[in-house]
């Protein structure tokens, strides 16, 4: 287990604990010579005994004053996972339900309904590392990469507030490509997109997209939140209607497609069919992911101390139980107060 400190620079004052070696508390005695007291065992290991517990106790003292700790290490390991950037949709329209109403009584908006279940698929996954985007009139960056799961949830839960009518998608979709640090191989980058629709994204955009996509080598899966009566990205358009302002949920799928990178369309009309959107992507999404744990760390600042009160209450109890070899003397003027007549 690895021990630390916080104040290395305090260790310097180890030295000190040498210094029961070099000088002795006790008190000293005379004698005429070192012959008339005869060899004694048990003496020599208490003088070394004490000694070594007051360089102990200072020993102890500093390590205490450096804030000892053990554990806090990184440690490595190998699981299945992925880095996971959620993007979510904020326009208005994600307010309503899949009937294209406003939610009354038990009925579920469309965000909310898209909440509650990809708060599961994020307990599902304890070792993806999760950042949330939102985009509407503007792309928002809600949180990055994380293995936080109470932040990654709270992020999710804050996607249902009230949302704005304009749908950006294409600054949302850069905004969760620059959420991922690098671009390592040993790293598997998945956006999860969940929209309703209602995006076109400009030619020229479309070819900065390819260049970042290519270069994270990301997975995209496109969850399609289809409202009642509109059209789906898998329809085939009437005449005149073959244009992105007419049916944008079929070329944003069209776009995607030319993306050149693993991507898989879903198309929900109601909170079951994303339940199982979501099912489906937790299986597909299982790579060798290396992710890096660090345990907890415990202070040991107050074993040290208490260490050292042990140490110091020896040395008091040995200094409280020194005997002189000669009974001290009465002063003369006590011995002559003693004398006088009463």
């Amino acid at each position: 287990m690895s021990i630390g400190v916080d104040q290395p620079r305090v260790l310097v004052l180890l030295v000190l604990a040498a210094a029961p070696f070099v000088f002795s508390a006790q008190r000293a005695s005379f004698v005429g010579s070192v012959a008339a007291a005869p060899a004694d065992l048990l003496s020599t290991a208490l003088r070394w005994i004490l000694r070594f517990s007051g360089a102990l106790a200072i020993a102890l003292i500093v390590l205490a004053l450096a804030g000892p700790y053990h554990g806090g290490e990184t440690l490595s390991r190998v699981g299945e996972g992925a880095q996971v950037v959620i993007l979510l949709d904020r326009s208005g329209s994600m307010n309503d339900t899949f009937a294209g109403r406003t939610p009354e009584g038990g009925a579920e908006s469309k965000a909310a309904a898209t909440k509650r279940i990809l708060r599961d698929f994020v307990g599902r996954r304890p070792h993806d590392l999760f950042g949330v985007a939102a985009f509407s009139t503007s792309p928002i960056l809600v949180l990055p990469l994380t293995d936080h799961r109470d932040a990654v949830r709270a992020a999710i839960d804050a996607s249902d507030r009230a949302g704005l009518d304009y749908t950006d998608m294409a600054r949302g979709l850069a905004m969760a490509l620059s959420m991922f640090a690098t671009d390592r191989a040993d790293e598997h980058h998945v956006i999860l997109l969940v929209s309703d629709g209602g995006a076109v994204i400009e030619s020229h955009v479309q070819d900065l997209l390819r260049a970042e996509f290519r270069k994270f080598r990301t997975d995209l899966y496109f969850l399609f939140l289809r409202t009642a009566g509109s059209k789906g990205m898998f329809d085939q358009p009437e005449p005149g209607e073959n244009l992105p302002q007419a049916m944008p949920e079929r070329f944003l799928n069209l776009f995607f497609q030319t993306l050149d990178i693993p991507y898989k369309p879903f198309e929900a009309e109601n909170p079951e069919q994303v339940e199982a959107a979501i099912h489906e992507i937790d299986k597909l999404e299982r790579h060798p992911i290396v992710y890096t744990e660090r345990l907890p760390r415990h202070d040991l600042t107050g074993p040290a101390y208490a260490l050292a009160c042990l140490c110091i209450g020896l040395l008091v109890a040995a200094k409280l139980a020194e005997t002189p070899l000669v009974p001290r003397q009465r002063s003369s003027r006590t011995a002559g107060a003693a004398k006088a007549p009463g």
